[in-house]
């Protein structure tokens, strides 16, 4: 089976969608498809091998300048492709999180439009390209704030698109109001022509269903899955180290690391046992005086000894980093729609504390690697935390499941498959 599978970079940062789409592409490699992922606006940023192609579409200088000035929908290819270099728009990228929210809204619009938006000229060459050079049998979009392109590349190409939702909506409600309501509107009328959609959870199906207006029978849920070479369980021998609480995510506060740092305050307030907070993830600019706040918490209460900061690591440094963990806590504001974090920890036996929300009712349920609390509410997160802390039998118990399910459910290989099933369908219903 051919496929493009179409990414969208995340300005240097370590992003989930990322990760997840490289895996995926990665194993349907593996598996004997030729598949291909293609990086938009800014390449892609991983700690495991990038597979991605070496060109750019919608190059986010391009896609910025055609915004805002004619001429530059006006140039011709060749010199677009200099504004494309890899190295260029990585450099350009950090500073991409100082773009304001009404530029943003305005260039989401434009790109919702397709090829009515200021960008037409980047949806001809991706479209030229995949007919002339790739011809794929199937088109993924990673997200549907991509689907501008869904009915252009569909008319060019004859072949079903798709689209991945996983996170739309934290983007949309970022946005400001007027141009969040259009971008919505933009997007539902985009989808009425694509194929069917994936879903990285069940309840995130269920919830964009009516957000975006999506048939929810057109929506697929296939749960993320992980490459499990690397992983592994540490061994029993702690050689007396403190209890070790663990949160390993973009540093932010959507991600909800001051619930965590308020629980485990609370913690150390009920006392006595001993115990430490670790933390690790992408630190971008935009959230150094979110994370200074946080530690100036824990230094008001003579805390910052028992609490660790970690550099975003590599693939081999986030493993070590997991496995010096008792257990890992991301309790996200937000209703996160995957939850890769959750299936890391668990592949390196590490149990989960997480809020009753999001995918992580679904994971924790076929898992048993975990506990759920009440969103929102660092004493019962605390108080869970403290369970586990008293009974470190049971939390190792919980690892144990944990690791079982992604060895057995939440892996690459079985990601692979489920996809593969999934575009057979749509390939199935498009021959005579």
């Amino acid at each position: 089976m051919r496929i493009a599978y179409i990414t969208a970079g995340a300005a240097g940062m370590y992003c989930g969608s990322c990760m997840h789409d490289n895996t995926l592409v990665a194993e349907l490699t593996a598996q004997g498809h030729d598949a291909l992922l293609v990086p938009t606006y800014t390449p892609i940023r991983t700690d495991e091998k990038d597979v991605s192609q070496s060109r750019v579409f919608f190059g986010g200088i391009n896609v910025y300048l055609q915004q805002k000035s004619r001429l530059f929908r006006r140039t011709p290819w060749f010199l677009d492709r200099l504004l494309d270099f890899r190295p260029l728009l990585r450099w350009v990228s950090r500073f991409a999180v100082k773009t304001q929210a009404q530029e943003l809204g305005e260039l989401t619009i434009s790109m919702l439009k397709g090829e009515h938006g200021f960008q037409r000229k980047e949806i001809d060459k991706l479209s030229a390209w995949l007919k002339d050079d790739i011809r794929p049998q199937i088109i993924n979009l990673t997200n549907v704030l991509l689907s501008g392109m869904i009915e252009p590349l569909r008319q060019a190409l004859g072949v079903p698109v798709v689209a991945t939702l996983q996170g739309d909506d934290i983007f949309l409600e970022s946005l400001p109001a007027d141009c969040r309501a259009e971008a919505i509107a933009l997007i539902r009328q985009n989808c009425a022509n694509a194929a069917g959609f994936m879903a990285t959870s069940r309840s995130y199906a269920d919830f964009m269903a009516p957000y975006l207006g999506l048939p929810r029978h057109k929506i697929a849920v296939i749960y993320p899955g992980l490459k499990l070479k690397g992983h592994a369980p540490r061994g029993a021998d702690r050689n007396g180290a403190p209890f070790t609480i663990g949160y390993f995510a973009r540093i932010c506060p959507e991600k909800g690391l001051h619930q965590l740092v308020d629980a485990f305050i609370e913690l150390k307030r009920l006392g006595p046992l001993p115990c430490r907070l670790r933390v690790a993830g992408w630190l971008g600019e935009n959230n150094k005086d979110y994370f200074e706040e946080q530690k100036e918490k824990l230094r008001l209460r003579g805390l910052l000894e028992d609490f660790e900061h970690f550099e975003c690591p590599d693939h081999v440094s986030k493993v070590r980093f997991l496995q010096s963990l008792d257990v890992l806590s991301v309790p996200t504001v937000y209703h996160e729609p995957k939850g890769l974090y959750v299936l890391e920890a668990w592949a390196n036996g590490v149990p989960v504390v997480q809020p009753r929300h999001g995918s992580f009712p679904e994971l924790v349920e076929a898992s048993g690697g975990g506990l759920l609390v009440e969103p929102g509410d660092p004493k019962a997160l605390a108080t869970a935390l403290r369970d586990l802390m008293n009974q470190p039998e049971r939390a190792r118990d919980l690892g144990r499941r944990g690791h079982d399910a992604v060895g057995r459910r939440f892996n690459a290989t079985v990601m692979g498959r489920e996809t593969v099933a999934w575009y057979a369908g749509f390939l199935r219903t498009e021959q005579p």
